[in-house]
């Protein structure tokens, strides 16, 4: 039987999730910008109890990698790679962008596009698209300028439905570039629960050494570099 904890603390958000064999069972989630560090193990604790396990019950933790948040995504990863260590079972780390797409997983006419901004213009995204349950990637995760990523996308031509809290920064431009290809969901849905990590770690293998596994920070993509080149301009 496989039992998955799974943790993110990726951004002022903080969420936790149990699942077996039959599905999530339970969940925990906050949108409070309060420290993680002082309520990430009592939220597991508790949560664990509520569903009637310990932590010996385990077989697998799913923690959310980045990127976002740096202290965030550090102090998930830290308390992922212990549990994982301590238990001696499986650590499975999935990407923050892929844990955000799947607000749009049911939308199957559209690209989807997460985003967490990243200051001064500059954006943490990438693109996926759903099909029969799994999650593919269409563009890879990068940190690059808003405006190169856009013109990326309006060469696509195709819809694209943009997810997470930042979205709201950017979406202005989101409309002026790409018209009516852009979507956006509502405000209420722009979270994804944690359960759907849970259900991420089954897409994805196991870290090969829980010991060198650290969490996963954007450069500057290639395309970006290209472009300040071609256009004289920097963006620091």
């Amino acid at each position: 039987m496989t039992n998955t904890l799974a943790l993110d603390t990726s951004s002022h958000r903080l969420g936790v999730a149990v699942a077996n064999a039959d599905g999530v069972i339970g969940e925990y989630m906050t949108n409070l910008r309060k420290n993680h560090a002082l309520r990430l193990m009592p939220t597991v604790e508790s949560l664990l109890q509520e569903v009637e396990m310990t932590p010996k019950d385990l077989t697998r933790i799913v923690v959310a990698c980045g990127p976002g948040s740096y202290t965030g995504v550090r102090m998930a990863v830290t308390v992922a790679k212990t549990l994982a260590w301590t238990l001696d079972i499986p650590l499975v780390g999935v990407s923050t962008l892929m844990y955000m797409a799947q607000a749009g997983k049911y939308i199957a006419h559209a690209v989807v596009v997460p985003l967490i901004d990243a200051r001064r213009g500059n954006i943490y995204t990438a693109a996926y698209r759903f099909e029969k349950g799994q999650t593919h990637v269409v563009l890879p995760e990068t940190h690059i300028h808003s405006d190169v990523w856009l013109q990326q996308l309006k060469e696509r031509d195709e819809h694209c439905l943009f997810v997470g809290e930042d979205v709201s920064l950017h979406e202005k431009k989101i409309r002026e570039v790409l018209g009516d290809k852009a979507l956006f969901t509502a405000p209420q849905l722009a979270s994804v629960r944690p359960g759907e990590l849970c259900l991420l770690g089954e897409q994805v293998p196991p870290v090969e050494s829980i010991h060198d596994f650290v969490p996963q920070y954007l450069q500057l993509a290639e395309a970006e570099v290209n472009w300040q080149r071609a256009t004289g301009r920097r963006f620091e």
